[in-house]
């Protein structure tokens, strides 16, 4: 019997498919499904596409160059986060191309932190009038070499070569290694702050600005636009109407849109994610390490389940420069005990919390003890004892405290003398000076194995390395001034305003 019988009960032909007798719906669900599930994809596809193009690039480095990879979902990661000043495009109406020459200067500076186990984030403020010493770095588009500076406003590293030579320069200044940068002009703060609904910020008195137009009532306001710009770009508004003030509000602003981006569920939301991925990746440069979308959310996601109260903000500790009382220096030795915390990956939050991760295990350390007794040593007079300390910490200052801990320990005749850097510290004595050196290597707790005889060295001498850049203690947690974080992005705080400032209502 033919297959193509009228005959109802002998049913369909096979080779016309297995919808042929399915119900309407189902094949109309079905149909939108796959629909879609294309629209999907091509909805991705342009996004993904969208963003990538949106992305601008540049080198991370102008003469120097990085040691180590990290990885982007693990390992602890240095991101340095710049605001430029350039008066190009959208940016034109704040001023005139004279007003930020070459590649413009870094209006904002900060450095953040990744912990390596996600569980915290530092973010580490320089003052834009901060006197430092620029590296020699080339100009990676003209192969143009500039020389090193010394005491030069650290906001002027990448107005020559660019950007890779402001993160050699904060390279050189903390002896870290930055492993990422992200640099955002004035538009990229108008367009986020837009794209969140506004930033909440607080002020004690109304305060009007005519430099930066910013004109706030007094107590808490939501600013967006040009309203947040002004916010952030004010050099006078807040405190003394200096920088320091002003980085306290730049803290406390993303402290606040932190809070407003976790609150509202933004990291959770796709649609207002992509609305702010769009924003962010318009007015966005950053190193080639960052260029693609999979990597920035990578990151994004490394950050999203940090407790806002383990994100701490940082101001690098300055004091009025001795060069020009109008810009600053690092404040010694706060400064360098402030670095010496980061680059031993203290909790700035908890400095007595055990650096991340833990080990799982800790090997027994070798005792130092000897199998047999040795016999007695004749005693000495430490007051006698040559002891010099040569200072290749790399921290100005540096050996004067050590001489302070040895005079305090009775080695009165304790000198010093600034030599080349060093990693490791190292005690070494000359001939008939074993003794007196053992119990200076114990005073300051460097380890006997680090000890070195030398024959050319009279008496003792205490080599500092960089291994040894804080305390009076070999290896012990590093110090940390008192009150190094301004606040974290879980406090709300409410800035001081500038007095000459104050207006009515």
């Amino acid at each position: 019997m033919s297959r193509h019988t009228g005959d109802g009960a002998v049913g369909a032909a096979r080779h016309l498919g297995p919808l042929r007798g399915k119900p309407v719906w189902l094949k109309a669900v079905t149909a939108f499904l796959a629909l879609v599930l294309v629209g999907g994809l091509a909805f991705a596809g342009f996004w993904y596409l969208r963003l990538q193009n949106n992305i601008s690039k540049a080198p991370l480095n102008a003469g120097g160059s990085n040691t180590e990879s990290v990885s982007d979902a693990t390992g602890r990661m240095q991101i340095l986060i710049l605001g430029s000043d350039t008066r190009d495009g959208k940016n034109a109406e704040y001023g005139t191309a004279d007003d930020s020459r070459g590649y413009g200067k870094s209006d904002v500076m900060m450095l953040m932190d990744i912990s390596e186990d996600n569980e915290r984030v530092s973010v580490i403020s320089f003052p834009r009038d901060l006197l430092v010493d620029i590296p020699e770095c080339r100009d990676e588009e003209t192969d143009r070499v500039y020389p090193a500076r010394s005491g030069v406003m650290i906001n002027e590293a990448m107005a020559e070569a660019g950007i890779g030579c402001a993160v050699d320069t904060v390279n050189q200044l903390t002896g870290l290694e930055v492993d990422h940068f992200m640099m955002a002009d004035f538009n990229a703060v108008k367009e986020l702050s837009n794209a969140v609904g506004g930033v909440e910020v607080c002020i004690s008195d109304a305060v009007y600005d005519p430099d930066s137009r910013l004109r706030l009532p007094a107590g808490t306001s939501a600013v967006q636009g040009e309203m947040a710009l002004a916010f952030l770009r004010t050099r006078h508004a807040f405190a003394d109407g200096g920088d320091l003030g002003r980085i306290k509000a730049q803290q406390g602003f993303l402290s606040a849109l932190t809070r407003k981006i976790k609150d509202d569920g933004t990291l959770s939301d796709p649609g207002k994610m992509l609305k702010i991925a769009d924003v962010v990746t318009q007015n966005l440069t950053v190193d080639e390490g960052l260029a693609s979308v999979p990597t920035l959310m990578t990151i994004g996601n490394r950050l999203k389940d940090i407790d806002i109260s383990k994100v701490a903000f940082v101001a690098v500790p300055t004091m009025p420069a001795v060069a020009d009382i109008n810009r600053l220096q690092i404040a010694e030795p706060a400064g360098s005990q402030l670095f010496a915390a980061l680059r031993e990956d203290v909790d700035l939050t908890d400095p007595t919390a055990p650096a991340t991760p833990a080990p799982t295990e800790t090997a027994a350390p070798p005792s130092a003890a000897p199998t047999e007794t040795a016999p007695p040593l004749p005693p000495y007079d430490k007051a006698l004892q040559p002891v010099t300390v040569a200072n290749g910490s790399g921290v100005p200052g540096r050996a004067q405290e050590i001489v302070q801990a040895l005079v305090s320990g009775g080695f009165s005749l304790a000198a010093q003398y600034e030599a080349a850097a060093v990693e490791q510290s190292v005690v070494y004595y000359g001939p008939d000076y074993a003794a007196v050196a053992a119990d200076v290597a114990a005073l300051l707790g460097i380890p006997a194995g680090q000890m070195v005889q030398a024959p050319a060295v009279s008496g003792v001498q205490v080599y500092l390395g960089t291994d040894f850049a804080t305390g009076t203690a070999y290896g012990a947690a590093p110090a940390l001034p008192e009150n190094i974080v301004n606040q974290t992005a879980g406090d709300a705080s409410c800035q001081q305003a500038n007095p000459a400032l104050i207006v009515q209502g």
